[in-house]
């Protein structure tokens, strides 16, 4: 564990509170832009695409690190037992021929999900996956593209990463919208979240939001001039903060998705559940003192079947989502009041306007 600590540095700082501009190499971009290419013919969906490059990173990072630890005299953690003929580099040699190369990492992504000795999260990240196409010729061609990503730097993987969420375009399945970032950073300025603070993002997506406020909480406490974001907070603070994010989603693939950005974004176990909030009230009594989100603006045929504990009437989705915005805790209200010299309830006018415009 101290080795996957020790590869996930923490973020420079700078004087912003968030970070609307994603410094993302040109080279970066150009890969992630090829594997695109590369697999637009076999998966038209980019949430497809995105799913297969993500677990690919992931898998070659596993790689890495076993790489890693033995290079500085330790053994390999991922790739051992029956996993050790999976490993990323047993996949690419000349030798191996297309069509073994391919059921190679068929299995090997499905036997990740299924590996107890694995942390929950890379468990998690493979659950269900399996490969949506038997192109030996094309996975070759991918494979050997996402093998020139290095993981020199988090933030590169990062930010490598939320370019490639931006792929998926505004709407996604589900009624599910892409919240541009200037509006997530201006919700999270807003509301100024705190070290202390228990967020919630009840349609998190792949947690754009949650992101965000966690970029804004180690720029406010981050010395100024200091290289380390978020200097300021003691190991057990940040440990606190890491466990007071959470994010709800009821797509299994935008569960893996928010997973992995928070993982690159240094959270260890990010806490991101599979659960439908409208309908399902086992988390009803969780509480929060901040509650950001994008609510689903999706209302299926014959409306919305929400459980008892909501209290209103309606067939919409985003009822709903307000409805919870309105269990958040007092004080929060009248912070939002103070920063904009206005009535307390104004937090939700324009977080509506936020959302509206987000859908546009």
């Amino acid at each position: 564990m101290a080795l996957l600590a020790a590869s996930f540095p923490f973020l420079p700082a700078t004087k912003f509170c968030y970070f609307p501009d994603l410094m993302l190499s040109a080279e970066t971009k150009r890969r992630l832009d090829a594997c695109r290419d590369i697999l637009v013919g076999k998966l038209p969906l980019p949430t497809d695409q995105i799913e297969l490059i993500t677990l690919a990173l992931i898998y070659k990072f596993m790689d890495d690190l076993d790489e890693e630890s033995v290079r500085l005299g330790g053994k390999r953690s991922f790739f051992v037992g029956p996993l050790e003929k999976y490993r990323w580099r047993a996949l690419l040699p000349q030798t191996v021929s297309a069509d073994e190369r391919m059921n190679l990492f068929a299995e090997g992504i499905e036997a990740i999900g299924k590996s107890e000795h694995l942390p929950a999260l890379f468990r998690d990240i493979f659950r269900n996956s399996f490969l949506k196409f038997r192109d030996g010729r094309i996975l070759t061609l991918f494979l050997n593209e996402v093998n020139a990503f290095e993981y020199s730097h988090s933030e590169e993987l990062g930010n490598a990463f939320e370019y490639l969420l931006k792929t998926m375009g505004i709407q996604a399945e589900n009624g599910q919208f892409r919240t541009p970032r200037h509006i997530i950073n201006f919700m999270v300025e807003c509301l100024d979240p705190q070290p202390n603070d228990r967020i919630l993002d009840p349609a998190c997506g792949t947690g754009g939001f949650l992101v965000s406020a966690y970029k804004h909480i180690l720029a406010q406490h981050t010395s100024p001039g200091s290289k380390i974001l978020g200097d300021k907070l003691t190991h057990d603070q940040r440990q606190k903060v890491y466990s007071n994010l959470t994010g709800y989603d009821v797509t299994d693939l935008m569960v893996k998705l928010a997973k992995v950005n928070l993982f690159l974004h240094g959270f260890p176990d990010p806490a991101i559940h599979i659960y439908d909030t409208l309908t399902n009230d086992a988390r009803w009594n969780e509480k929060a003192n901040l509650i950001l989100a994008n609510p689903p603006f999706m209302t299926p045929k014959g409306g919305v079947s929400p459980h008892a504990r909501f209290g209103v009437t309606s067939r919409r989705t985003e009822v709903f989502v307000f409805r919870l915005h309105s269990r958040t805790s007092n004080y929060r209200w009248a912070r939002w009041s103070d920063r904009t010299g206005g009535h307390p309830f104004c937090r939700a006018r324009r977080l509506h306007q936020a959302s509206t415009h987000a859908r546009r």
